[in-house]
Formats: structure tokens, sequence, C-alpha cells
């Protein structure tokens, strides 16, 4: 059984300006991403990839084209529509991990929470959903402090966590291991593919091959267009030697 698509695009546009002046940002781009899929979006720097990912965040609204979000069609929808949709459903990692500095990575982590009117909560219960998430991502121990006291790895590891406690049903990450040095790079890596390992469909944005080989497919965007859509086996290797309970050997 194929599983549930979560993103559908058809002859997706997207145009900026009128006239002699106008630039097509995203021409005509129809994609599927299906429920589990960990995708990435190349493409060099005014390839149109940060207005697609704006469309699919629901930051922004298509010229013309369908956008279809978990089986609904949402190309139509107002910015407040398209707010509540991003407030409910969407979870996002940005590369400048958009905490806010006064407050701690618990009340960071319990701010998305406020705005969930369909979901009310006591202060006690987002406490406690807080330090949940937070431990999961390893910083129950750190929850007290605010982001200039954390390192870079561990302000995106509260970024994610405030990801995961609306349960959002896809998950969108701008470069997020733009401004981390390498180790820090792979310890947010092994967090996206163990949440994508558990069922999150996780869409990144990245200009970096070597990022874009951890996941299961890349598309990538030239000149506004899919230029190209290709699977990677690199997703598949890792969960297999993860099964066994093996490494990579050197050769």
């Amino acid at each position: 059984m194929e599983s549930k698509i979560i993103i559908e695009t058809i002859d997706l546009i997207k145009d900026y300006g009128a006239g002699e002046s106008l630039v097509r940002a995203v021409d005509t781009i129809s994609i599927k991403i299906h429920e589990g899929e960990f995708v990435a979006i190349m493409g060099p720097s005014g390839s149109g990839k940060s207005t697609l990912m704006n469309i699919l965040a629901c930051m922004d609204r298509p010229t013309s084209g369908k956008y279809i979000l978990a089986g609904d069609d949402i190309s139509g929808y107002t910015r407040t529509e398209l707010a509540r949709i991003r407030g409910k459903e969407l979870g996002f990692v940005f590369q400048s991990f958009n905490l806010l500095p006064r407050m701690t990575a618990l009340e960071n982590v319990m701010l998305p929470l406020m705005y969930r009117p369909d979901k009310p909560t006591t202060i006690p219960q987002r406490k406690e959903m807080a330090m949940q998430v937070l431990a999961s991502v390893g910083l129950a121990d750190r929850s007290h402090h605010i982001p200039s006291e954390l390192s870079g790895g561990q302000q995106q590891r509260v970024a994610i966590a405030r990801v995961l406690i609306n349960d959002p049903i896809l998950v969108l990450a701008d470069e997020p291991t733009g401004n981390l040095d390498t180790k820090s790079s792979e310890e947010i890596l092994t967090m996206l593919h163990d949440l994508n390992d558990r069922g999150r469909t996780i869409v990144m944005v990245t200009h970096e091959p070597e990022i874009a080989a951890h996941t299961q497919r890349i598309l990538h965007i030239r000149d506004g267009k899919l230029f190209s859509d290709e699977k990677n086996g690199h997703h598949y290797q890792r969960r297999v030697l993860q099964a066994v309970d093996m490494q990579p050997q050197k050769i």
C-alpha cells in the first residue's frame, strides 16, 4: 500500500513584478512527497529553491498552480489561514535557530503551545511537555539556560525540541547546519535521521552536497524549474547498518 502524499504541487508558478520586469522565481514545478520521506531541495543562489520552500512552508502563496498539503488544496488560502496551518501542521528548523534570546530553553520550547487555541493547555502541562521533548534531544539539564549560554549545536537542538512539541505532519529545515561546526552538524543530522526513522516527513533546503547526501531523495532546482529528482541510497544504507549493528568497513 502506497504511503500518504503529504506534499503535492501541480504546475506551481510564482512570479514577482510585471511586464518587462517580471521574474518567474518558480516555473511550473510539479512534485509529490510522501509521508515519511526525507527530501533535500538543492540549487544555486537565485535558482528558486528558497521561493519554493516559502510556498511549501505556507509563508507565501503561488501565483498559479496548486499546492496540496496532506490532501487539502491550500493554494488559495488567505494569509490568516496559512498562518493557522503553520501553527498547527508544520515545524520549522532555521539556520539561525530563531530562539528568543531572553527566554530559557524551556520557555522557548513551551512557546508554540501558547498559540494552539484548538489544544488548550495549562502552564504546568506546557512545562511538563516541554521538559519531555528537551529530554528527548538530550537537553533536560540545560532547560533553564538562555540561548547565549548554549552552544550552536545545543541551540539547534532546542529549536528541534520546539518543533516536536506540536507534533507536526511536516518538518521544514532551512540550512539547519549552516551555522554549525562539523561535530554539531553531524549531531543535528543524526537527530533529523532519528526523527525521520520515527515517521516524520522532512524537507530540507541545503546548498551542500554532503548534507543533501543524508537524505533519501534530492530535488535539484535551476532557473525556477525542477531540473532533476534523484533517489539517494545513503539513508537506506544507514538504516541497514543500524539494523545489523554494524559500521561501514574501511577499504
